[in-house]
């Protein structure tokens, strides 16, 4: 009996670039300056990484603020460089489901699928996930891009979201489940660059590969050579 080829198929559940929508919330001073749950500049790097993360990919993105002029202040920096045309939707509900024009923006792009950040956790975030899972979208929210006034309101609204079905994730993983194979050549620089920037050791890790290789590629003799003599000390040891 032949064997079975194995099924290479992968889950439903991860994103794909053409399946979702990106809402960013309430990134603004205000809401910022009482932010708790993680430093304020690690917060701005994680926003930054997923908004490129979503641009690289072609992801529709609806921006938001909440009384932008008169109370929170612009939208973040890192956002508004990454998309200098667009114009956020201002609201005064805390619950972004409940503007009209943010819920129409959602419906005229015609994807059942939300990945939600903002500020704070607790209370712009919690609220529109909560709303948009009971009209039957598919919600996750990027944990590491959000904050809260203190580690306990995040968390609890962390808590509360994924008892009800909400799918929660960090801006890197969003990063690495888009691009999924290192031979989709499209986005494979963009990913390094952005990971290069944002993500840490894990980002270091990437510039270092990436100077071995062009050395290697540059003298393939001494790369050679320096490989034999690193397992030669290995085995001495």
């Amino acid at each position: 009996m032949q064997p079975q080829t194995p099924t290479a198929v992968p889950a439903a559940s991860l994103l794909t670039p053409t399946d979702h929508t990106l809402i960013l919330i309430d990134h603004e001073p205000q809401m910022g300056f009482a932010t708790h749950s993680i430093g304020i500049a690690e917060l701005r790097n994680n926003v930054a990484g997923l908004a490129k993360s979503a641009k690289l990919f072609n992801v529709p993105v609806v921006l938001t603020t909440v009384d932008e002029e008169t109370f929170s202040g612009p939208i973040f920096p890192e956002i508004k460089e990454v998309f200098p045309d667009q114009k956020p939707i201002d609201r005064t509900s805390m619950n972004a489901w409940e503007d009209v024009n943010l819920v129409r923006a959602v419906e005229e792009i015609g994807r059942k699928r939300l990945v939600l950040a903002g500020l704070w956790t607790e209370v712009c975030v919690v609220m529109p996930a909560l709303s948009a899972l009971a009209q039957g979208y598919e919600v996750y929210v990027v944990t590491d891009a959000c904050g809260g006034v203190s580690a306990e309101a995040h968390n609890m609204a962390v808590q509360r979201m994924v008892q009800a079905g909400v799918r929660p994730i960090t801006w890197l993983q969003y990063l690495l489940e888009l691009q999924r194979d290192w031979a989709r050549m499209e986005a494979y620089n963009g990913v390094f660059e952005i990971a290069s920037q944002h993500a840490g050791g894990y980002g270091l890790g990437m510039i270092y590969a990436g100077s071995m290789l062009k050395q290697a590629a540059a003298q393939p003799e001494k790369a050679a050579e320096s490989a034999l003599g690193q397992v030669a000390e290995q085995a001495h040891r």
